[in-house]
């Protein structure tokens, strides 16, 4: 049997947090062993078994990133960038244990916040933790890579539910700077959001891209490349949101036992 992983999980009483403790707590393989919430969460102080719905695990949450992950190997975070970044800065000082996020929505001086905190322990920074949309994005740099800008115009259309609150999702966004960089280009000179009504087209290399907010959409991405007679479409859509669950305890094994450094998906899958 594999040996056991035990992890900890940041923003434990938000919809992902809950189902990743529902995934460790399920898993023969994995433990639970801590989860934080906010110091003002109506949930301070519950049992993480219940929490989940898993049924009573004797542990509850706290507010102590301390108290949470010490006898961890991995925190798994599902909280928010200002909370996301904090945590990564007193992992690294303290050496560890290594940090798996899939927060999106981070500022400039959150990322490299972020990038210097990997110098002192293992960080995985996911955008999304599906395994699935990690092999999209690897299938889109290809296809980017192979495809001429000039021949083939590039569009990323994403779909979420009414409640998420950055547009474009961190998902589409990787999915973008993937394709800009497998073609040699300035992300954010070729990234184009907004698009006025009337009076300018469309330049060659750009990369468009849509966002839909509505209804209970759990998450849907695509990638077309269009060019005058043909086009190649790659996507992915969740129907769970177990996938991710899934895919964040997958990551923290991964993780586990990795030198310092800055990793994503990418690694996890090849």
């Amino acid at each position: 049997m594999a040996e056991i992983l035990k992890a900890c999980v940041s923003g434990v009483s938000g919809r992902l947090g809950r189902a990743i403790a529902a995934e460790l707590i399920r898993r023969g393989d994995t433990e639970l062993v801590g989860g934080m919430v906010s110091s003002d969460s109506a949930y301070l102080e519950t049992d993480l078994g219940e929490l989940a719905g898993s049924g009573f695990l004797g542990v509850s949450t706290c507010v102590s990133l301390e108290d949470a992950s010490r006898d961890a190997d991995v925190v798994i975070d599902a909280s928010a960038p200002h909370v996301t970044a904090a945590i990564a800065e007193r992992l690294s000082a303290a050496g560890g244990p290594a940090l798996a996020t899939g927060v999106t929505g981070f500022d400039a001086e959150q990322e490299d916040a972020l990038k210097a905190a990997a110098n002192g322990f293992a960080l995985l920074q996911a955008s999304n933790f599906s395994l699935g949309v990690a092999v999209v994005e690897r299938l889109i740099a290809d296809a980017a890579a192979r495809l001429a800008s000039e021949h083939y115009d590039l569009e990323i259309n994403e779909a979420h539910h009414k409640h998420k609150v950055d547009a474009p999702s961190g998902t589409a966004l990787t999915l973008g700077k993937a394709a800009a960089a497998a073609r040699g280009d300035d992300f954010d000179r070729v990234a184009l959001y907004e698009r006025p009504r009337t009076g300018e087209r469309r330049s060659v290399g750009a990369i468009g891209f849509t966002a839909v907010r509505g209804g209970g959409v759990v998450g849907e991405h695509t990638a077309r490349f269009l060019a005058d007679a043909e086009e190649i479409t790659v996507g992915h859509r969740a129907f769970d949101r177990v996938i991710f669950a899934r895919g964040a305890v997958e990551a923290a094994r991964w993780l586990k036992g990795q030198p310092p450094g800055h990793y994503t998906m990418q690694d996890v899958i090849a």
